[in-house]
């Protein structure tokens, strides 16, 4: 089955061993720079560069922000303050560049400040992994009964 580079534009890391030169685009591997489009939520934005020719997202790494409908307007709002329309660095971990849903991951630099470790400091969102720690688990999860 062929790749949808459309809705998924990035491969994963064991992707590329098969698939990057079927790439209809450059795989992003390196730090680079580019323009904020658009804040989607706390932890997800929108950019545009000079080496592709539509505009992707990114998803920011080692943070989760809450869903809008639980109180993440908030670090949706701080976030388009701080950078939408505006240049940033991106970091790229080589070793951990694309998300399950096929986002590209990286940390967002905006005039020298990593925008999710200050997002963390403002207590906005919580660190990776650590979202739902303190939520009790729904019933049939824990006895995993089918309801």
């Amino acid at each position: 089955m062929a790749h949808n580079y459309k809705d998924y534009p990035e491969l994963t890391n064991k992707q590329m061993e098969t698939e990057q030169f079927s790439s209809p685009h450059i795989q992003i591997t390196e730090d680079f720079e580019a323009e904020v489009i658009k804040v989607t939520d706390g932890d997800t934005i929108t950019l545009n560069t000079t080496f592709r020719d539509f505009n992707f997202p990114l998803r920011f790494l080692n943070i989760d922000a809450p869903e809008l409908n639980e109180g993440g307007e908030t670090a949706r709002e701080w976030l388009k303050e701080q950078i939408e329309g505006q240049k940033i660095q991106v970091i790229i971990d080589r070793q951990n560049r694309v998300g399950k849903y096929g986002r590209l991951l990286g940390k967002v630099i905006s005039r020298g400040l990593d925008m999710g470790e200050a997002m963390l400091r403002l207590g906005l969102v919580k660190a990776f992994g650590k979202k739902d720690e303190n939520k009790i688990p729904p019933m049939e999860k824990i006895f995993k009964v089918q309801i």
